[in-house]
């Protein structure tokens, strides 16, 4: 028995080097809690550095802008990673360049209108100004988000292989952090903030390119006209879908400006942005265990073994973190935010459960991906969209913040339950 406990982790790491599926991804794993804790810690000290130097109004109309981005930048999610990642892993490595070579043609063609579109409208007045102004600057960073960005992250994805984009993300947001105190220091305006938003995507986009280009010697990237109109026919679903995805994802704040002052909706927009860099967690664990775990598992009791450990593996930590930051919500309010915040902290330690759901959810869609059953994707997310539509509409004139929180939370439940349903069915269980 002894000899057993002794020898474990001996035998674990024998495991490991023998196979090279699971080292890759305790690699990712790795980096992956590193990117994570930074961004967490950007994040928390941006908002309190823009939320101390903006005030609390400025600031709600800060966050209202970069809501509005979030809404319209699934303009941009043409042939997304739930098609490209697939392509990529079940194509030959000689037909690599002509996949991104088409899917990034596609992106910024798209990219390349919306810009102007989200312009236009801005000039028609469809925005308060001064978050018009803000949203002007800030919709640039569609440009390298899918197009560039997006389209080298897939390919990271399907090797098992996110490293350089974690260390380039890592690396970007510290000096993020850094050009939003100098900002403060020669007083600049929001503007000039938004500004240095897009040269951050700017940078990412440009040093993952260049890393792409050492490691295959060449930019070989080529535009195939028939996968042009598959990627634009057969992500057309997808598309849809995960644009009534993320329009869920931000409903909750674009209801709440309908019935509270910006003031009020800076607050609960500090709070649900510190707890959604928690929530992005599940997101890209999900994205860097689904090539190995998922998408190459052709056994379907090793798939759905797969599934159950990512599920409970997900919960139990989408849960010790909600503790941590249900405790420490305080402290964290008035550390980052200071004074004229202080109705953070309820609205945080609600918000931070909303990770639970969030992070079972990620997991089990990916079942739903890998065997590309987009109509029901999209029927999932219409269905979540609508219930939470409806609860919005009816909780926030009664309850304000917190009904937005419980619109938000049967949303996630509702998207759950569909993807515990098609699991049953798909995987027979």
């Amino acid at each position: 028995m002894l000899g057993r406990i002794l020898f474990a982790p001996r035998r674990m790491l024998n495991r490991i080097k023998n196979n090279p599926d699971v080292a890759r991804v305790l690699s990712n794993l790795c980096w992956l809690g590193l990117e994570r804790f930074t961004q967490i810690g950007v994040a928390i000290l941006i908002s309190g550095v823009l939320a101390r130097y903006f005030g609390a109004d400025l600031f709600g109309k800060w966050q209202y802008a970069n809501t509005l981005l979030l809404v319209l930048a699934p303009l941009t999610w043409v042939c997304g990673a739930e098609i490209l990642v697939p392509t990529i892993v079940n194509s030959s490595e000689q037909q690599l360049g002509t996949i991104l070579g088409s899917a990034f043609a596609l992106r910024f063609a798209v990219s390349a209108l919306a810009i102007p579109l989200t312009w236009a409208g801005i000039a028609f007045g469809l925005t308060e100004p001064t978050v018009g102004t803000i949203l002007a600057a800030l919709a640039v960073t569609m440009l390298f988000r899918e197009p560039l960005i997006g389209v080298v992250n897939s390919w990271l994805q399907s090797i098992t292989y996110a490293k350089p984009q974690l260390i380039t993300s890592i690396v970007t947001a510290l000096a993020k952090a850094g050009g939003a105190w100098l900002l403060v220091r020669v007083a600049a305006s929001a503007v000039g903030f938004a500004w240095l938003w897009t040269a951050e995507a700017a940078i990412i986009a440009a040093v993952l390119l260049i890393y792409y280009r050492i490691r295959h010697g060449h930019l070989d990237w080529c535009v195939e006209r028939t996968l042009l109109r598959t990627f634009s026919s057969s992500g057309t679903v997808f598309w849809l879908g995960l644009s009534c995805m993320c329009l869920f994802l931000k409903l909750d704040r674009l209801v709440l400006e309908r019935y509270v002052s910006f003031s009020e909706l800076g607050r609960y927009a500090a709070a649900q942005q510190l707890n959604e860099n928690w929530i992005a967690l599940p997101l890209m664990l999900a994205q860097t265990l689904a090539p190995a775990f998922v998408y190459r598992v052709t056994d379907i009791s090793r798939l759905r073994r797969n599934i159950g450990r990512l599920l409970w593996m997900t919960a139990a930590l989408m849960s010790m973190g909600a503790i941590l930051l249900d405790l420490a919500a305080v402290w964290i309010v008035q550390t980052v935010f200071g004074p004229g915040f202080n109705g953070v902290v309820h609205i945080l330690r609600v918000a931070v459960w909303l990770s639970v759901p969030a992070g079972v959810e990620a997991i089990g869609n990916l079942v739903m991906l890998k065997y590309q059953a987009k109509f029901v994707l999209l029927a999932k997310w219409l269905l979540a969209l609508a219930v939470a539509l409806a609860l919005d509409f009816l909780l926030i004139p009664a309850f304000g913040t917190c009904g937005a929180l419980g619109g938000l939370a049967a949303g996630y439940i509702t998207a759950a339950m569909v993807n515990f349903y098609y699991i049953q069915h798909k995987l027979k269980l």
